[in-house]
């Protein structure tokens, strides 16, 4: 058994975490859920942090679970923004993820 929120793992007999106090899972249950890489992909790439956190927040509150990756590395030294923030979504929210990205870029200025 293993706690899915602290993936302590513990003896047969213990249902609850000592430490988490919620129910423990079967680790091949846990282990079928975790989330691979693969199973991600990029749907917008930009310079600005900010605009990927508020595609990040407009996503998410469409349901769509969304991950920014910051690969922006201050250690190197390079004229202009070299930087790269990707804004990547579940395989199968791509299209509903780019739909929504693609009203918000084409609504951007318009006010």
């Amino acid at each position: 058994m293993i706690c899915p929120k602290c993936e302590s793992e513990y003896i047969e007999g213990i249902t609850v975490c000592p430490i988490c106090n919620i129910e423990l899972v079967p680790i091949d249950e846990f282990r079928k859920n975790l989330t691979d890489v693969s199973d991600w992909i990029t749907v917008y790439t930009t310079s600005d942090f900010i605009e990927a956190k508020m595609l990040k927040d407009n996503l998410e509150s469409a349901g769509i679970e969304t991950v920014v990756i910051d690969k922006r590395d201050s250690n190197f030294p390079a004229m202009g923004d070299l930087s790269v923030i990707k804004v990547d979504v579940k395989k199968n929210d791509v299209d509903d993820a780019i739909e929504i990205i693609n009203d918000i870029l084409d609504n951007k200025g318009k006010d």
